[in-house]
């Protein structure tokens, strides 16, 4: 079977580009990904765009500026891992040798929604009683905050140490929005969204950007070849009354797929970017993950393990609560990172020199599952 090559890749900052829209943010992406791959922008077959909230045909206004007139353009949305599953399904198609190389991009420009949080899905009758109820995200994992607290005698202060965590790592990103050291007191003190969450344990909600991949059949021009062992994209279940919570069972799912696809396990993990748009997701998401045993999140996270220098850094990117999360972008940005971490090319926040590395994104509150959609990507040297 053909094997799936990251040529190269790039991103722009995320963060607010008042007076620039949404399709000269996505162009600065894609010629900078294409010069990093070494390749001419003609050699590009096919186009993956990825975005939850920019409208119809987003992919061919921005192409249309390009040059790239008469290619397959395919427009993709899936919530919060539309990146990730436009990087699943340019992967089928080099696969199956439909192409030889293509680029999959994501943006999203969530300035033009003019703050607030992101509103969940409004088509059917449950969905809207649970969104006229107040049944925003944060609201949901507040939720499971308050019963992590609860289950695992843990503290406010715990849910704060990952936004401490993830900040430091910010500060070290020249891409990420925030970019400032905080304190536990800090976040703590921070003004309360959904109690327990305050506002620095919550990704932040205005911020634009676009990343992009050039991904191929042959390995690009860079010293370590980076390729895609494992790629997977599933939807969730029906939940019982008895679920729990804080069994993130989509992502525990997706990841097991995506370990045995690829042929490794937590074990062989060296660097993870997961969705972290709230504190408490990137503690259910080290056991999700297998980084952690059931329970024991927050022993990984205290001793130091995912922090940069440790056994296995976890968003050193600054994750969505640093870098931010522009909707359709972030999927796509979580594997530019690691495309940089596993060829060494992360400066001052490179965590070693990891063989292997992990991308998560999930997506969709809609009611009555745990998310509408999960991906696992696995990339390796």
């Amino acid at each position: 079977m053909s094997s799936m090559h990251v040529m190269g890749g790039a991103m722009t900052r995320f963060g607010k580009h008042p007076g620039i829209k949404a399709p000269e943010l996505a162009q600065q992406a894609i010629l900078a990904a294409v010069d990093d791959a070494g390749i001419q922008l003609e050699d590009v077959q096919a186009i993956y765009c990825t975005n939850v909230l920019g409208g119809m045909i987003l992919g061919q206004v921005i192409l249309r500026d390009l040059g790239l007139n008469g290619i397959p353009v395919y427009n993709v949305e899936n919530a919060c891992a539309s990146g990730a599953t436009g990087v699943h399904l340019a992967r089928h198609a080099l696969l199956a040798d439909q192409y030889d190389t293509v680029l999959v991009f994501g943006i999203e420009q969530l300035t033009a929604l003019g703050g607030g949080t992101i509103p969940l899905q409004r088509n059917d009758e449950k969905t809207d009683l649970y969104a006229e109820a107040g049944m925003v995200l944060p609201a949901i994992y507040a939720m499971r905050a308050t019963r992590f607290l609860h289950e695992r005698g843990a503290k406010p202060a715990d849910l704060a140490a990952v936004a401490v965590k993830n900040r430091h790592h910010g500060t070290l990103n020249e891409y990420a929005q925030q970019r400032n050291e905080v304190t536990l007191e800090e976040v703590l003190a921070s003004r309360m969204i959904a109690d327990p969450l305050t506002l620095l344990q919550c990704c932040p909600s205005q911020v634009d950007g676009a990343a992009a991949l050039v991904v191929s059949k042959r390995p690009g021009p860079h010293a370590k070849d980076v390729r895609v062992l494992g790629s997977v994209v599933v939807s969730g279940l029906i939940e019982g009354p008895r679920d729990d919570i804080l069994d993130a069972e989509i992502t525990a799912r997706a990841a097991s797929k995506a370990y045995e696809e690829a042929g490794v396990g937590p074990k062989d993990v060296g660097v993870v970017e997961l969705h972290d748009a709230f504190t408490i997701a990137e503690l259910l998401y080290y056991e999700a993950l297998g980084l952690a045993p059931t329970g024991e999140a927050l022993n990984l996270l205290h001793s130091g393990a995912t922090r940069l220098g440790g056994r296995v850094p976890v968003n050193p990117s600054g994750g969505l609560l640093a870098k931010g999360h522009p909707l359709g972008a972030t999927g796509v940005a979580q594997m530019v990172e690691l495309m940089w971490q596993l060829q060494g090319r992360a400066g001052a926040r490179q965590a070693g020199s990891p063989l292997i590395g992990v991308a998560q994104c999930t997506g969709g509150g809609i009611a009555g599952v745990d998310h509408a959609a999960s991906s696992v990507h696995v990339l390796g040297v």
